[in-house]
């Protein structure tokens, strides 16, 4: 493994200094079965501070997020253009900008189809800000929200469905749909070639295994890799944190946005962080930040942890039931906003002992949150602890997974 450079070394702090000298990876192995795919990784824990294929990023020293206003007034001069220099702008991602303002449609425009802008003001004050999440709603969850009845429910659903389709369509439209679907850098080559190209928006992304394991590493290194270029393996957006365990760091995130070569200020500011005391409290943050994502671009929202306020809030075998339905209806509500908004959403999740393991088993643990959680996954990462530093990464067989041969 290459020596880092004494430059970038001195240019951080004492003690992440002293991580880069400390960073080793002893194995990389990636190994798949004929039938799913199961992919081993072994990384150390701060590998993702390591610099690896982003050496020379000056230009983006003050990366700053454009609002939905100023990439429509961006795109319009863009076409203007088009008419002397239809080549060049060719080449520019102007096409990921319009699909991204295209995946969705503002309630607002309801009012052009006879909807009483006082009542599109009870939806958004109900968190709904867009026909696509309006529709994912069901009738008795909207005649519940105060001052709606029936028959203005019925009026609104039948305007949003003339913006919105909500039937049949074709494999090609759904193929032409996932073409809109971008992969972020988890900041480790190894671990993005283990995933396909790295975090995936439109699904969920669930990280699961005992404490330091390196499920916040990734996702404060998500934070930042976030807003590079698509180009360059980010998203070109913002970042949205809810953390339920008091774990984010923003200390943390200075150095991994000085090895991406952007300047942490700017990569704070464009970071919106929410702190989470119950359950409740979590699914209400979910309504709120369904606003911000109408108006400005995100495209990841981290939830650490996911289980975590559930175990608190609920206790014994009694109220489990009750736990896993409220449990089911936030991460449905999970699914909607990566749906409706085009945005990765990465989660993490606690573990608890496995009785029926045995004391044949290498590692008797097994994910909290039972199957209402391992179904509304996409995909799984195991991450358990290695050697010394060591850390070992593995793609669960669980959700939707592409085999490879």
């Amino acid at each position: 493994m290459p020596a880092i450079p004494e430059s970038r070394k001195t240019a951080r702090s004492p003690a992440a200094a002293a991580l880069f000298s400390s960073c080793t990876i002893s194995k990389i192995q990636i190994t798949f079965s004929s039938s799913r795919s199961l992919g081993f990784l072994y990384l150390c824990s701060s590998c993702f501070l390591e610099p690896r294929s982003f050496h020379s990023v000056d230009h983006l020293s003050e990366p700053r997020i454009m609002t939905t206003r100023e990439r429509a007034s961006q795109r319009a001069s863009q076409r203007s253009a088009t008419q002397t220099m239809a080549e060049v702008v060719e080449e520019q991602p102007q096409a990921d900008v319009e699909e991204e303002e295209d995946s969705f449609e503002s309630i607002e425009k309801l009012t052009a189809l006879g909807v009483n802008a006082g009542d599109i003001k009870k939806l958004q004050d109900a968190g709904i800000y867009t026909c696509n999440g309006l529709i994912m709603h069901t009738r008795k969850s909207l005649t519940s929200i105060k001052g709606l009845s029936e028959n203005k429910i019925e009026k609104i659903l039948e305007a949003a469905d003339k913006l919105v389709s909500i039937g049949f369509v074709t494999g090609n439209d759904i193929l032409n749909k996932r073409k809109t679907v971008v992969h972020i850098t988890t900041g480790c080559q190894a671990l993005d070639e283990l995933l396909g190209g790295g975090i995936e928006t439109m699904c969920i992304t669930e990280a699961f295994g005992e404490f330091r394991t390196g499920k916040t590493q990734i996702a404060h290194t998500l934070c930042v890799s976030t807003q590079l270029p698509i180009c360059m393996g980010g998203g070109n957006g913002k970042v949205a944190y809810i953390d339920t365990e008091g774990t984010f760091r923003p200390d943390r995130v200075i150095p991994i946005a000085e090895r991406f070569g952007m300047d942490p200020n700017a990569v704070l500011d464009n970071i919106v962080y929410a702190r989470a005391f119950t359950y409740e409290h979590q699914y209400n943050l979910l309504l709120a930040i369904a606003a911000k994502m109408s108006e400005e671009p995100f495209k990841i929202l981290i939830v650490d942890s996911i289980i975590a306020l559930f175990r608190v809030d609920f206790s014994g075998r009694g109220e489990l039931a009750e736990r896993q339905q409220k449990l089911a209806q936030m991460l449905s509500r999970l699914i909607k906003i990566a749906e409706e908004f085009n945005v990765a959403v990465y989660v993490t999740n606690q573990v608890i002992a496995d009785p029926g393991g045995g004391t044949f088993m290498a590692d008797p643990k097994k994910p909290a949150g039972g199957h209402v959680l391992a179904h509304a996954a996409t995909v799984r990462l195991s991450l358990r602890k290695g050697k010394g530093e060591q850390r070992i990464c593995k793609i669960a067989a669980g959700g939707i997974i592409d085999c490879k041969d």
